[in-house]
């Protein structure tokens, strides 16, 4: 603890915990002995913290967040499971997050710049990437992993250890049943998979041509004659130097315990496995 930290009067810090430089913590706040703050977070008021949590520099927690809490699993045994939580991160009213497991990798994880609107929740084991966007009341099971720069919508709710890829969307109120490739957009209202997140690959810069090519091996990869594993491999031949074509095709690969989300009109729906 430095002199630069400044922490109310009435929040409560344990002996034990690590406070960077520049560590504000509000009224009200409840900090364990086992948790680690990184240079200029800000505890707003009403936080608490427990458990081995770490919060990377620059992030800003809001009232009422709950982090780092047991995991609301009935295996957990009370190991020393960590949260891990990225840099330059805003936790918004009512966050909960809670640490990983001995039934998974014994730690959850949250990237660096991400945004956790009010009342999300990300659960024991998770794993999120960079740049994620969590609206309203968006939520996590267990054992999920979310890519960079994924948007969840307001109220979706991501069921345990499924998979979504990078860039992806999952639109309000969705129930995400299935893995969701890269760039892949999920809405409400319209079964499996909508179409690619065509307004977030312009945002990242991708060319027409690429677009064009990503559109392309989209179709021959859910509407291509053959089975989901023989259309996966024509589309990493004939796409093979587009990084982001072969970004998908290597999440396809890498099955994971659920199985693919694909469009609705697809000839063989989501019955196959993610790969064979």
């Amino acid at each position: 603890m430095t002199d630069k930290v400044k922490i109310d009067p009435t929040a409560r810090v344990e002996d034990g915990a690590r406070l960077g430089e520049g560590v504000e913590i509000g009224p009200f706040c409840t900090v364990g002995a086992n948790v680690e703050l990184g240079a200029g977070v800000k505890l707003i008021s009403h936080v608490a913290l427990a458990g081995h949590t770490t919060i990377g520099e620059g992030g800003v927690i809001y009232p009422f967040a709950s982090l780092g809490f047991p995991p609301q699993s009935y295996h957990y045994k009370g190991e020393p499971s960590r949260l891990i939580i990225g840099r330059n991160c805003i936790i918004r009213e009512q966050v909960t997050m809670n640490p990983g497991t001995a039934g998974g990798a014994m730690e959850t994880v949250v990237g660096d710049n991400c945004m956790f609107m009010v009342s999300t929740h990300v659960a024991h084991d998770c794993v999120v990437g960079n740049g994620v966007v969590f609206a309203n009341g968006a939520t996590l099971g267990g054992h999920v992993t979310v890519g960079d720069n994924v948007f969840i919508g307001g109220l979706a709710a991501v069921h345990q250890f499924t998979r979504i890829g990078e860039g992806a969307m999952v639109g309000g109120m969705c129930g995400v049943h299935f893995d969701i490739i890269p760039f892949g957009l999920m809405m409400e209202g319209h079964p499996g998979l909508r179409s690619l997140n065509y307004t977030g690959l312009k945002r990242r810069g991708m060319t027409l041509v690429q677009r064009r090519q990503l559109q392309a091996a989209y179709r021959e990869l859910f509407y291509g004659a053959g089975t989901l594993s023989e259309r996966t491999e024509r589309v990493a031949e004939t796409y093979g130097d587009n990084a982001h074509v072969m970004t998908i095709v290597a999440f396809v690969r890498s099955a994971g315990k659920r199985r693919l989300t694909v469009p609705a009109d697809a000839d063989d729906h989501a019955a196959e496995p993610a790969a064979a």
